[in-house]
């Protein structure tokens, strides 16, 4: 088989995947192009590759640390038992209705994703939300999981449709305006991802998207990633509501490259056979935060209880090392929490 029928051959995969893959409970949006392995597996671990893995660490020294925009509400000195929510308080709201409402990912491979095997969205960004279940039902899967694109994040929260968002969200002091973060639990950084073996017009390796200039790079709409895309004004930014579409643009030949976290970054390389990551360190650092409605500020203190919980006891780790180890390398230590942030 040739390269180019190989190449067609990755496109119709992804486009099928996309095709059968079914709607999430309560999803608001149409289901985007899926990865779906040649064999089946019981998870899309199996399918992960370690040459997608970026040759350093997110930076840490960037306006978004420094500025202390990561400063989240303290948790509670002592965290109720599960079933035993404080009366009044949105932890309570959520136990009586019985399930926890949350906007996710699910095709954002090793985050949020469909298991093609078992239909559920799985990855380390809904370990965070098993976890909150747990504390407040003592089950880890009383869970309703809306799927939603990153442009909708801070509507679904604003008009009160989910209770939290755990879809890859970097916390920022734009955002804080409008709505709040947990401490940081996870940090990434942007990079790029292009065809592998590509090179400059003079033959050069591409160390970087700046490397790119006069071509068409595509980045998720409504994310810090496309806001950053747009700051190289020699590439052309080309948007796209899902990850997955802007790997299908990638397949198509219609972009050059995409730019995004690479954790994200590292699940659509993990896709392709012919994407790699370019090995060059991230230029932007992307801390994760779920996001909760300002107005439950005693749940956003709920849910940093139930991190910091996650942190001492190893599970933060075990999630990590399940989902993002294998392409991102060992388990670093969790993000330090920053607290102080008053009402």
């Amino acid at each position: 088989m040739s390269r180019r029928q190989r190449r067609a051959l990755a496109i119709l995969t992804v486009l099928a995947a996309g095709l059968s893959a079914g709607a999430c409970s309560a999803g608001v949006y149409d289901p985007t192009p899926l990865h779906t392995p040649s064999s089946p597996a019981p998870s899309p671990r199996a399918a992960l590759s370690p040459r997608a893995s970026p040759s350093s660490p997110a930076p840490s020294g960037t306006d978004i640390v420094t500025a202390n925009c990561l400063q989240s509400y303290a948790p509670p000195a002592t965290m109720p038992a599960p079933n035993q929510m404080p009366a009044g308080s949105y932890m309570d709201t959520i136990k009586k209705r019985g399930h926890l409402v949350a906007g996710v990912s699910a095709d954002t491979l090793r985050l949020g994703s469909r298991n093609p095997v078992t239909n559920k969205i799985e990855g380390f960004d809904i370990d965070m939300l098993h976890a909150i279940s747990q504390a407040i039902f003592g089950d880890p899967n009383k869970i309703t999981l809306k799927v939603i694109t990153a442009a909708q994040r801070e509507k679904a929260l604003l008009d009160g449709s989910v209770d939290v968002v755990a879809r890859a969200m970097t916390i920022t002091c734009d955002r804080w305006k409008r709505i709040a973060f947990s401490s940081e639990y996870y940090r990434s950084g942007q990079t790029v991802l292009v065809r592998k073996g590509e090179k400059t017009d003079t033959g050069a390796p591409i160390k970087g998207i700046e490397d790119l200039a006069g071509k068409k790079v595509c980045a998720q709409t409504g994310t810090t990633s496309m806001d950053n895309l747009r700051t190289f004004t020699d590439v052309e930014a080309v948007g796209a509501d899902t990850q997955s579409a802007c790997l299908v643009l990638f397949q198509q030949g219609a972009v050059d490259g995409i730019t995004g976290d690479a954790t994200v970054l590292a699940g659509l390389a993990a896709q392709d056979p012919y994407a790699d990551i370019v090995q060059a360190p991230a230029f932007t650092a992307e801390p994760y935060g779920l996001a909760v409605n300002q107005g439950h500020v005693d749940f956003v203190r709920f849910v940093n209880g139930v991190l910091e919980q996650m942190r001492a006891d190893g599970r933060w780790t075990k999630s990590y090392n399940a989902w993002l180890a294998e392409a991102l390398g060992k388990a670093p230590a969790p993000p330090e929490p920053v607290y102080g942030r008053a009402p």
